[in-house]
């Protein structure tokens, strides 16, 4: 059985752990005995569903959303209090807010985190962590040198059957791992879509971001941005985010071959543009071989030498579990993670973890101490997401070298870890 503290250093990404090591514990914090004002930054579906669940530890204060509509709603479910910001900045800048909760698409969350960092604020980032590789050195840069409380919100590893399943691996109950089959789900298609003109409460500019300016489509903005590439990555960002997140937390090491096939809709019309199918296929330096397809039942199969595991968002499954019976394991025997709350109850199901998730962040709020699903170990699975879109892109095998945070030896897959980016809306360090 691997030690914890081997499990936790191979699983994250060896040059980030080169950029960022563990912020130092600071003094008691106020938090233990007040409530924490928060800000919340994207409130059309899951920066609700966040802030919600957060007032159990704190208070609404400042909501900033570039639909005026969707911050008024939110205003309006918050108690009427909040102050509400076209500009997230403006809310940065207000020194009631504590902690900030990003909900925004995910080509904001980038500069989001590193602008909420420099402020000085404690952070909840919804999932995936960046839009391209490129973007996490200055994510994990800016949180050294302001080492806030940091969760990304990849929350599955909060659902108890999740988490069983990993440590199950990591404990030897399936023997040698040598294979991980992943179900995320097709991407979805549609098109063509009309240019129309956006509405006055909407600031489309602005919610383009980094992003190429374009005329405005319906389809690209609120829950549909993630079947853009512009925007995000289809389904291997948004289910991968927490799929292959878990698979990489019980492989323990970062993919060195990655390779793919996909097909794509007609580029020349106004089509959503992640493809249309895709499989994906990495390879790990000890061997472990995982393959994510987009059909099939929606889950993580885990494979070893002595048996299996099944694992989704309904069901843990398989020889190993029927074992727990006579063979228990107790969560005070959990090893992948050190800052466990055992006094909150097991959770399953997409709420109760996300309970549990905030939980653990509020749990540790001014501590020092590393959250679940922190930005270094979130870094790397957005790069495992990543570098399956981009396989998808180039039609051809890619070897990444960990170390060096590169695509080896083929320049034009290397071109895609990064993207121009417009003026003003650039994603960098801080000043």
């Amino acid at each position: 059985m691997r030690t914890p503290r081997r499990d936790w250093l191979r699983h994250l990404s060896a040059a980030a752990l080169t950029m960022v090591t563990a912020p130092r514990a600071s003094a008691k914090p106020r938090w233990k005995s007040e409530r924490a004002g928060i800000g919340l930054i994207g409130c059309r579906y899951q920066g609700t569903v966040i802030g919600q669940i957060a007032r159990s530890f704190g208070d609404v204060v400042a909501i900033a959303d570039v639909d005026r509509h969707v911050r008024e709603q939110a205003r309006a479910s918050f108690g009427s209090t909040p102050t509400i910001h076209l500009d997230y900045r403006d809310l940065l800048s207000r020194p009631e807010v504590d902690v900030v909760m990003i909900g925004a698409p995910d080509h904001w969350h980038a500069k989001m985190a590193i602008d909420a960092l420099a402020a000085g604020k404690h952070l909840y980032c919804e999932k995936p962590l960046t839009l391209t590789i490129a973007e996490g050195r200055p994510i994990l840069q800016t949180w050294k040198r302001f080492p806030q409380t940091f969760q990304v919100g990849s929350w599955q590893r909060s659902d108890h059957r999740f988490r069983l399943a990993v440590e199950m691996v990591h404990q030897g109950r399936i023997g040698k791992l040598q294979r991980v089959d992943i179900v995320l789900g097709k991407n979805e298609q549609g098109g063509p879509f009309d240019v129309t003109a956006a509405p006055k409460h909407f600031d489309w500019e602005r919610w383009q971001g980094q992003t190429v300016e374009t005329p405005y489509i319906p389809e690209r903005s609120h829950y549909t941005f993630r079947w853009w590439r512009e925007y995000a990555g289809g389904q291997l960002t948004d289910w991968g985010a927490h799929h292959i997140d878990i698979a990489l937390w019980a492989i323990g090491e970062m993919p060195n071959l990655v390779e793919a096939v996909a097909k794509w809709p007609d580029p020349s019309m106004q089509f959503y543009n992640v493809p249309t199918d895709f499989q994906v296929r990495y390879e790990f330096p000890s061997g472990v071989q995982m393959e994510v397809l987009d059909e099939g039942r929606n889950g993580i199969l885990f494979t070893g030498t002595q048996g299996r595991i099944f694992v989704n968002r309904g069901t843990l499954e398989g020889t190993p579990v029927d074992q727990l019976t006579s063979q228990p394991l107790p969560r005070e025997a959990f090893g992948l993670y050190r800052h466990d709350n055992l006094e909150r109850p097991e959770r399953v199901g997409k709420l109760d973890a996300i309970q549990n998730h905030i939980g653990n962040f509020f749990d540790l709020l001014g501590s020092g101490n590393p959250t679940i699903s922190d930005p270094i170990s979130q870094h790397a699975s957005a790069i495992a997401c990543h570098l399956g879109n981009i396989a998808c892109e180039v039609g051809r095998p890619i070897r990444w070298d960990d170390a060096s945070q590169t695509i080896l030896d083929d320049p034009e897959a290397q071109r895609l870890c990064q993207r121009p980016q417009r003026a003003g809306y650039e994603v960098k360090e801080p000043d």
